[in-house]
């Protein structure tokens, strides 16, 4: 009896391809492209911004690539992000009851990785990039784990309630942050020191904002009820929910990112507050956008379901399977390349070749992420951060 009680509670072993869901997967691979073309505009450096924080000096070919990034990726990789954070949370909490852990220790767990994630977060901002996500996502998870042991009811009805909080207090004040002058990207200071001095700010300051704007709890809550329902596990049990998602959100994503993709293109200029306006369309409507493109990635994992874990399909699971991996070696990668502080590239680049970098990065973690898997290895920092979670598996 206690022999068992102990194999219950100890470490659970890791996730065996075989147990793993194609389509969370794909749709992780896919997402880390997002994120790349999102974050490299951060690492270009040398060239003033116009008043909506743009760069200047751009040529024709950088405005269209820079509408297009507006109009399809930027405000989604987030959202995107956050819901598949929340789906991981309830994959790791649905083991961990049916191994008959009580609530209590699931959320313990859960806690523990949550700042490990924020501590993670805060060097990575420190040492590489101000942008981090990890230790905002770190911090909502913190807070997420009040949703963990909630019924589908519950879920439900707290999906609503920090849906409605968002659309009232968190958007409109992300909106208006948006709209403050952008930190520095050079000085004439020490400038690897002044990256540093930027993220230990940065860092916290993001992850208080997170938390105060709510903007990431219906998403996680979100990718929660993804998860009990088993829609991205079996997308083949729910494809008419699957489309009419993924349709839906592509035409969201389209409308409510136009305004700011013509500002990003020059064609339009508007007032300050209309410009919020924008803003706040294009932030609610990322939201729902994130959905829909998750959605259509698990639609492509069915259609391409007869490849398994071979080909396009393959390459992009090894991705999404080390996806805290292939996160952390963008900016290991585009950083030092492009940032003031390394090899300085990124000065006066312009927005295509900033994309080009970053497409570039992404095949490369891609092209990694296919050795290890080849190899038989899990990602590096995936490895790490079970092991500070979970803590060595006893004999």
């Amino acid at each position: 009896m206690s022999t068992a009680t102990r194999q219950d509670t100890g470490p659970p072993t890791p996730i065996t391809k075989a147990e793993r869901s194609l389509a969370p997967d794909i749709a992780r691979g896919g997402m880390l492209l997002f994120i790349a073309l999102a974050n490299v505009p951060v690492h270009l450096w040398g060239m003033t911004q116009d008043k909506y924080n743009h760069n200047t000096g751009q040529s024709v070919a950088d405005h269209v690539a820079y509408f297009i990034e507006q109009l399809l990726i930027a405000d989604r990789s987030r959202p995107m992000f956050a819901i598949l954070y929340g789906f991981g949370i309830a994959v790791m909490a649905s083991r961990m009851f049916a191994r008959g852990m009580e609530a209590k220790a699931v959320r313990k767990v859960l806690r523990r990785r949550s700042w490990w994630l924020i501590l993670f977060g805060f060097v990575h901002a420190m040492l590489l990039f101000f942008g981090d996500i990890l230790a905002p996502y770190g911090a909502a998870g913190l807070i997420a784990l009040f949703f963990v042991h909630l019924s589908d009811k519950g879920l439900k009805k707290w999906l609503w309630w920090t849906s409605a909080y968002v659309v009232v207090v968190g958007a409109p004040v992300m909106a208006f942050a948006y709209t403050s002058p952008q930190p520095p990207t050079s000085s004439t200071g020490s400038l690897y020191l002044d990256q540093i001095i930027t993220g230990a700010v940065a860092s916290p300051v993001a992850s208080l904002a997170i938390v105060v704007t709510g903007s990431f709890f219906p998403l996680i809550i979100a990718g929660m009820m993804l998860q009990r329902a088993g829609v991205l596990n079996h997308p083949e049990d729910h494809l008419p929910v699957l489309k009419k998602l993924f349709v839906s959100g592509m035409v969201v994503n389209v409308l409510s990112s136009l305004p700011v993709a013509l500002i990003g293109l020059g064609a339009w200029e508007p007032a300050k507050g209309v410009w919020i306006g924008a803003l706040y369309l294009t932030l609610l409507g990322g939201m729902y956008a994130g959905l829909g493109y998750i959605c259509g990635f698990a639609l492509l994992a069915h259609k391409l379901r007869g490849y398994g874990r071979r080909g396009v399909p393959g390459a992009l699971a090894a991705v999404g399977e080390r996806s805290l991996t292939s996160y952390l070696l963008q900016s290991i990668i585009m950083a030092p390349l492009l940032a003031a502080w390394g090899f300085g590239l990124g000065e006066h680049l312009g927005y295509l070749g900033a994309f080009g970098y970053a497409f570039a990065t992404w095949a490369a973690t891609v092209v990694i992420a296919v050795l290890l898997d080849k190899a038989g290895k899990r990602g590096p920092f995936e490895v790490v951060l079970r092991r500070l979670t979970y803590g060595r598996k006893k004999a």
